[in-house]
């Protein structure tokens, strides 16, 4: 029987919650309103595969970047003591879909916000030839103009012949994506190491009208020559973008500024 695929959920000072698909309702103009993610105009998101925190300094890189940013998106992030702590001091909420558990602490993409989601959707695809797990997260929150952002951190498959298994993993998500009226970022690890896969993720963002942010100094980590670190987006204005450079992990972090607010 394949395992459950949940969503936990940590909150500064409440008991770590499971949360499964189709809990909660589905997006659309019936959410329940929650406080908004930004009171400014600017929403800074960072995106960054933290390796498993396995390398020093991951830390420092997010204090000094991560706790001004409204949103959070970690991939391979491993459930320690130390990672929560920062998570939950700097975030009202961070929520993790274990991929796979590892002896002590399970690891998966984990969002922070500085807001409570009213929509989590977990996601798990399994690797074709490792049978390790990557995952996904879709959350959605409010902005201050009243629009709903939907936020999707994905880890893609990486090892696979074909394919056919990293569209799979796509599918559920661009369903989601599709029925979705409001705002939309799309990040994480993308593992577009072939053209095969650049192609099926060019393809798969350009039907669901996503744009690609473009860094001026494009310094994302590459695998034969392509970046596998992206951001797409959707209802949203870019104002800033970097990536940054850090031994903290095998991948740079990546910090973008949107502009939140639709101005009539």
């Amino acid at each position: 029987m394949p395992k459950k695929t949940y969503a936990m959920r940590y909150v500064a000072g409440q008991p770590v919650e499971q949360i499964f698909p189709g809990v909660l309702p589905h997006p659309g103009p019936d959410l329940p309103p929650g406080a908004a993610l930004t009171n400014s105009n600017v929403l800074r998101i960072m995106v960054w595969n933290i390796f498993k925190q396995q390398r020093a300094d991951w830390l420092s890189v997010l204090q000094g970047f991560g706790k001004d940013a409204q949103l959070v998106l970690l991939q391979e992030a491993q459930t320690t003591p130390e990672l929560i702590r920062f998570a939950t001091s700097n975030f009202l909420a961070a929520d993790q879909v274990p991929a796979f558990v590892l002896p002590q602490h399970p690891s998966g993409v984990m969002t922070l916000a500085a807001a409570h989601p009213v929509y989590c959707c977990p996601l798990r695809e399994r690797e074709p030839l490792l049978r390790l797990s990557k995952s996904a997260l879709i959350t959605v929150y409010p902005l201050t103009d009243g629009r709903l952002l939907m936020v999707v951190n994905i880890h893609a498959v990486n090892f696979s012949i074909g394919v056919d298994v990293y569209s799979k993993q796509l599918d559920p998500i661009g369903e989601q994506i599709a029925n979705h009226k409001g705002p939309v970022v799309m990040a994480g690890d993308f593992n577009a190491w072939s053209r095969q896969r650049i192609n099926a993720l060019y393809g798969f963002a350009s039907n669901i009208s996503l744009q690609e942010v473009r860094f001026p100094a494009d310094l994302r980590r590459r695998a034969f020559g392509r970046p596998l670190d992206f951001i797409f987006y959707r209802g949203l204005s870019v104002t800033q973008a970097q990536v940054l450079e850090t031994r903290a992990s095998d991948h740079n972090p990546l910090l973008v500024d949107f502009l939140a607010q639709q101005h009539p």
